[in-house]
């Protein structure tokens, strides 16, 4: 038998064992990489202003994708809500959903619930007291005689959008800069954007249940002149 035949034929064989061994590699990571994105870390991308002036459109986010609990959530702290949490989607959509993100740098999603998904800040707690004047929240913390500023009683820095309205702009309108006394239910919470112009959050839909954030910010990598905690 032809020496160079059968070197060719060994050849092939052994480029054929490579293209199938960085098939699997590339298969196992990306199996690890939709499984660590969907039940331990998400990377999220800004897609509004409604969290200015702190955080801008196109800001990149790494969230924690596990089940958040009352005892763990800090007022002040950015989460990923959910707004549709129940509508389950099947295992197909979440693995052609991360294979398109991963590709595209998260700028492109097939998700059906991409629309309701939104970053927001916690303001209040479980038990908590609430109220609004001029745009900035009061919070009395549950068990607590005290009451101050949302700035006073958040365990984190932050500046909030205050918008310049018209005076036409009442009560009877929605957005409008004073709130009334609530008490933030059991197993809730009292989330706001940081533009208090008319950004979608509790003040129109009210406290949320907790069990629809699905994840803390835990580092902000892009862009790289802001990167770090947020």
């Amino acid at each position: 038998m032809d020496k160079r035949l059968k070197y060719s034929y060994a050849e092939k064989k052994e480029q054929s064992r490579r293209v199938f061994a960085v098939f699997i590699y590339l298969l196992v990571f990306f199996v690890l990489y939709v499984s660590f994105t969907s039940f331990i870390f998400s990377m999220r991308n800004m897609g509004s202003d409604s969290m200015q002036p702190g955080i801008h459109a196109g800001d990149r986010f790494i969230f924690s994708s596990y089940l958040l609990y009352s005892a763990e959530l800090q007022r002040g702290s950015i989460v990923l809500l959910d707004i549709e949490a129940g509508n389950q989607r099947d295992l197909f959509e979440v693995v052609l959903d991360g294979f398109i993100r991963f590709f595209t740098l998260q700028q492109v999603s097939i998700s059906k619930r991409g629309s309701g998904l939104y970053i927001k800040r916690v303001i209040a707690l479980p038990g908590d007291e609430v109220s609004m004047t001029n745009f900035v929240m009061r919070v009395k913390p549950k068990d607590s005689p005290y009451q101050g500023t949302e700035f006073e009683i958040s365990e984190k820095y932050y500046d909030v959008t205050i918008p310049q309205v018209s005076a036409l702009w009442d009560e009877s309108l929605p957005f409008h800069a004073n709130m009334d006394t609530l008490v933030v239910g059991e197993n809730e919470c009292f989330l706001l954007s940081d533009d208090r112009s008319n950004t979608n959050d509790s003040r129109n839909w009210g406290p949320v249940p907790i069990s629809r954030i699905k994840g803390r910010a835990l580092f902000r990598y892009w862009p790289l002149t802001r990167i770090g905690v947020p």
